[in-house]
């Protein structure tokens, strides 16, 4: 049986069909859902006291031979279970990856081990170790399918339950439709939303999709997207002084890399079902592998603008969308987290989208 569950599973089960184990792992790169899993895991395993103390390690720096002497040693002050947390545990995993597949395989009575990891390779004997014995949760936005596209409907299901539960407001399926396409699918933005949604809510806790536009994002949102259309349509000069007027009011560019990626990927997923039909020997019209990608069919000319858009981009550059997108990811956090550069790095990939490198083009001689 395996032990390994997306973290929204494990969120709306009961604490009995997912107990904490002897060694625990989240992973992915979702903070929020990070998060929500460790405070289940640390009430289930400490109980509902806040004080009750366990003892938290950083994983770039830590050593195993004090994780594993916090777990196995006895308590003078108690029977109850030890916890150990590992934050950002990728360098100690990668250090001490035969240890910790020997504690698995014999882990301390009574300790509770929490590994806190972005990289989690299913394909290595720590993985399928702790899926045979322990309990791993996966916390990243739901996929489907063989491309690993989001899966939207599974999203806004389970966003919409979190909305009922936590925030006491009721929103349909169109309007987390919009929340998405103006917010993203950052689930930390996402759910902040969802709390100022509430204060909007009318006598039946219900929010209208138009209050839904007038209160998410607010100027910034419509802003955000009106400089993400024109860059899609090449028109790099507009969109830099947008961009330039969207940073003087106070937005930081990493905040606006969410939606962002999240607007361009939509784009690299239509060009990657378009070149698998290709591939297959059929074709598919473009605005099928729009729907198909994400993209709505609604306001009335949507579907033709993001055609127009991409066909301006051509297949070569959506197609480069995800590389792109995961190097400056990768900048954003290490060496372009200033705000000045990464005001950089958005400024470059606007200039890509340019109609001027527009491969269909011609070259000036």
């Amino acid at each position: 049986m395996s032990h390994t569950v997306h973290a929204f599973d494990y969120l709306s089960a009961s604490p009995v069909e997912y107990p904490p184990a002897a060694v625990c792992v989240l992973f992915g790169d979702e903070p929020l859902l990070k998060r929500l899993s460790w405070e289940r895991l640390r009430n289930e395993v400490l109980g509902d006291d806040l004080d009750v103390p366990y003892a938290q390690f950083d994983g770039q720096q830590a050593e195993w031979r004090d994780v594993h002497d916090e777990l196995a040693t006895v308590s003078l002050f108690g029977s109850g279970r030890r916890l150990a947390v590992v934050d950002d545990a990728d360098d100690l995993v990668s250090r001490y990856r035969s240890q910790l597949e020997q504690y698995v395989a014999q882990p301390a009575d009574g300790g509770v081990l929490i590994l806190r990891v972005g990289t989690w390779q299913s394909n290595t004997r720590l993985y399928k170790a702790v899926d045979r014995t322990g309990l791993q949760i996966e916390c990243r936005l739901p996929t489907r399918g063989k491309g690993k596209s989001l899966d939207e409907a599974r999203l806004i299901r389970w966003l919409a339950d979190r909305a009922k539960a936590v925030h006491q407001v009721r929103v349909t399926r169109e309007c987390m439709e919009i929340t998405l396409e103006l917010v993203g699918t950052n689930l930390g933005l996402l759910d902040q939303e969802l709390a100022k949604l509430a204060l909007y809510a009318d006598k039946d806790d219900k929010v209208s999709p138009k209050k839904v536009r007038e209160v998410v994002g607010g100027w910034r949102a419509q802003s955000t997207w009106q400089i993400l259309d024109l860059a899609a349509d090449g028109k790099v000069e507009q969109a830099l002084t947008q961009l330039d007027q969207l940073l003087a009011r106070g937005e930081r560019p990493i905040a606006l890399f969410g939606a962002v990626s999240w607007a361009l990927r939509r784009f690299a997923t239509a060009t990657r079902i378009y070149q698998q039909a290709e591939r297959e020997g059929h074709r598919v019209a473009i605005p099928e592998a729009l729907v198909e990608a994400g993209f709505r069919p609604w306001p009335t000319d949507a579907l033709k603008r993001a055609e127009r858009q991409l066909r301006q981009l051509g297949r070569h550059r959506a197609g480069l969308f995800y590389r792109w997108l995961l190097e400056m990811d990768l900048a954003m956090k290490l060496t372009h987290s200033q705000d000045g550069r990464a005001r950089l790095l958005l400024e470059q990939l606007f200039v890509r989208m340019s109609q001027q490198l527009s491969p269909r083009r011609p070259h000036a001689k």
